[in-house]
């Protein structure tokens, strides 16, 4: 077993963007990275920066391999890990085949939801003596400032409609079912649940093409969307996350209006949201 470092840091990591927005923050602060890639999820670029940078070291392993990430943090002498990235609910459900140690920990789950299942990863790295830590770490400048964040602020009824998609969307994440509704005229149009955040913006704009029959409606046509933090949220894991595509997302389903959480949302490219936000004429409101 290699000796102990603490200038490493352990990277699990997921989809998108975030493993290397926080690859390249961990090496900016002069830590080695070890990357434990899952096959199922990470980008394979990750391949190409270890081959760029001698103090990134990249393991690919399957989603169920929870013994062999545990062996190889330990033998390349990390004490300190992160999980960054997403990695898709559905896959719980998947045909992943989990190792003894996977399975032991998910037969002992009440349910598996997000948060009870990387909690209890959480506790078994802790036990080999691998310290999980905040996913926002070394990313604070990325995690949304109060205020309106675009050039356009929330009409009346838009902000009529963050409160009541604030009100729903935090009893939604109080049980850990998503984190992401989409309101029209204090209506509940579509609500997250294992599809992720673009995929139910999308829900909610073909949704709403299908009441284009020229006709007249009651229901407003604009769509603001609410991404709320759990009551709890354990900065560890599943953190909310927007970027510039739910921004390309939003303008294609016809929502003006985007509301996060400030100071518990992250913004990937913080410059490029904004200026994608007011191209589309999509106001963004942190609070």
């Amino acid at each position: 077993m290699a000796s102990l470092d603490m200038d490493k840091l352990g990277l699990i990591a997921g989809n998108g963007r975030f493993p290397f927005l926080l690859l390249d923050a961990a090496r900016a602060h002069g830590l080695q990275v070890v990357v434990a890639a899952i096959k199922e999820e990470t980008d394979p670029e990750m391949d190409a920066r270890a081959a760029a940078d001698a103090d990134i070291h990249v393991h690919w392993m399957s989603l169920g391999e929870l013994s062999r990430l545990i062996e190889t943090f330990q033998t390349e002498g990390v004490t300190r890990a992160v999980m960054a990235g997403q990695v898709k609910h559905k896959q719980i459900f998947s045909s992943i085949r989990p190792d003894w140690r996977l399975a032991k920990l998910l037969l002992n789950l009440r349910t598996r939801n997000t948060d009870m299942l990387l909690g209890a990863v959480a506790k078994v790295l802790g036990d080999e003596g691998i310290e999980l830590i905040s996913s926002t770490a070394y990313l604070e400048p990325l995690l949304a400032k109060a205020g309106v964040l675009t050039s356009r602020a929330p009409s009346d009824e838009e902000l009529k409609d963050v409160e009541y998609g604030r009100t729903v969307a935090r009893a939604i994440a109080g049980y850990d079912l998503g984190q992401t509704v989409v309101i029209a005229a204090q209506a509940c149009v579509a609500v997250e649940a294992m599809e992720g955040t673009d995929a139910t913006i999308e829900r909610a704009g073909a949704l709403f093409r299908t009441l284009d029959d020229g006709g007249e409606t009651t229901l407003s046509r604009s769509l603001t969307v609410v991404k709320v933090a759990k009551p709890n949220q354990d900065m560890r894991f599943d953190v909310p996350v927007i970027g510039v595509a739910t921004i390309q997302t939003m303008h294609r389903a016809g929502a003006t209006c985007l509301a996060v959480e400030a100071g518990r949302t992250l913004m990937f490219d913080p410059a490029a949201i904004v200026a994608a936000a007011d191209a589309a004429g999509i106001a963004i409101l942190a609070k």
